[in-house]
This record gives structure tokens, sequence and C-alpha cells, in this order.
């Protein structure tokens, strides 16, 4: 971080452990309107939002199903959605990119270069780790409530928004973050799918800071690079100041009934 209020010459030549000669935020300025991280930037902050939504809603009504009801096939969905986290992305990518592709000749908002195909695989992509960290919450949960509920005339989807939704809240909110901070991280999924086509637009905050990187040659503004750094993590670190206390109330409950 204190690289981001050096010079170049700064950087190389003084200690790394050594204050700036002077704290101005022109690095930062360079970085949000020159290198166009202002916009990556709020690209991130709109597909992760939506992605993260996205995930949460259907992660936490597919978890609570199997975690809650009794059905033909239950443990087989429940493992196929376990397996999910021993499959590496990476074997995925060609698949992944033909798969998005074929969608957006019918579909054109969920194809390549689109937030909304970005966003579909996000979400696909986070849904493993989603269902199996809520479906053993929810399993934590009294199953006297939710009978009550039903004795008074709720519906099964009442009973999930109204009545078990606020109890998971702690789950809900640990799992939330790590979505949030893996999504936002995220830089494969990207580069494979949002290729830049017409134009850099639409790249996120993580394709941004790489082609500030490798764009500059020789004459690189390490300043501005480190105030891309600076930026992108930032707002990872108040997430987790702000809502520490509920992760942790989320990894602990249901431990010890």
């Amino acid at each position: 971080m204190l690289a981001a209020f050096k010079t170049n010459t700064e950087i190389f030549i003084d200690s790394p452990f050594s204050l700036p000669e002077s704290f101005g935020f022109d690095a930062f300025k360079r970085a949000w309107t020159d290198a166009n991280i202002g916009r990556y930037f709020l690209n991130s902050v709109v597909v992760v939002a939506l992605s993260t939504t996205g995930t949460m809603v259907f992660g936490s009504m597919a978890a609570y199903v199997l975690a809650r009801y009794r059905f033909f096939g239950n443990r087989f969905i429940y493992y196929l959605f376990v397996s999910g986290l021993a499959f590496p992305v990476f074997l995925a990518l060609v698949p992944l990119f033909l798969i998005v592709r074929n969608i957006g000749q019918s579909i054109p908002f969920l194809g390549l270069n689109t937030f909304g195909g970005l966003i579909l695989v996000y979400i696909a992509y986070s849904l493993p780790f989603t269902v199996f960290f809520l479906a053993a919450f929810f399993k934590t949960l009294p199953g006297s409530v939710a009978e009550a509920a039903m004795m008074d005339g709720a519906s099964h989807t009442r009973t999930f928004f109204s009545v078990m939704l606020p109890m998971a809240k702690p789950g809900l909110i640990s799992i939330t973050i790590f979505n949030i901070i893996g999504q936002w991280n995220q830089y494969i999924l990207p580069v494979t799918l949002m290729q830049g086509d017409g134009g850099d637009d639409k790249y996120l905050l993580t394709q941004g800071i790489a082609r500030i990187s490798v764009a500059a040659g020789y004459e690189a503004d390490w300043a501005a690079l480190f105030a891309a750094l600076t930026l992108s993590i930032l707002p990872m670190i108040i997430v987790y100041a702000f809502f520490q206390r509920q992760i942790q109330a989320g990894l602990t409950a249901g431990a010890v009934k």
C-alpha cells in the first residue's frame, strides 16, 4: 500500500518499508481515470453483486430442500453438487467457452463478452460450496419450528422465506462473504469469457490490473499499478472487517447442539 504513494524511483531504490517523501493521491487518480480502473471496478461490483445474489437465492433453496425433505434421488443430487468441489475449473474452461458461446446464439445477453453470461457461470461455479455449506447448516435448525408454521397454514415457500431463512442468517452471511471474496478475486473465468471484443470496457478489475502490468512495457507506472492493487484489496478488507463477527458466528453455529 505504501508503494502507491511513492514514485518509481522510490519504489526501486528505497527500502520497501520506507515512507514516501509525500503522501499524495496522484497515483490513485491516474489508476482510476487514465488506466480506466474506475470502469473495471464498477463492472466488478455489478457482476459480483448480481452473481452473489443469484448464488444465494438458488443455493439456499436447493440446500434447504436437500436438507429438510426426503425424496427419491435426494442423496444423488446432493453428492452431484458436492462433486463440483473436486472439479477444477481449469478442466472446464473449453466446455464452458463452447456452452456460453452456443447459449449466446439463442440468447444474446447470456453469450460471450456479456455480463449475463459471466454471471451465469459465476453462479454455477459457486453453487457447489454454497449448497454443501448451507445444507449442513439447515440440518441443525429445529424442525419443530417449521412444523408449527405448517400447522398454522404456512405453505412450504412461506415457511422457507419467512421462518427458516431468518433463522439461518448467520450461515447465510458467512457463505455470502465467502462467495463475494471468491468471485471478486476470480481471474481465469473473466479472461476466458470476456475477451474484450469491441474494446475493453467490459473488463473486470482483475483483468484491468493485469492489463496495466503487461501493457506498459519498460515505462510502467508502478505507483498506479500498486494503487490499483490497493483499490482491489480494500473492498474485501472492509467487508470482512464489518462482518467479522457474523462470519465467525456462522462458522461455529450448529457445532454444538
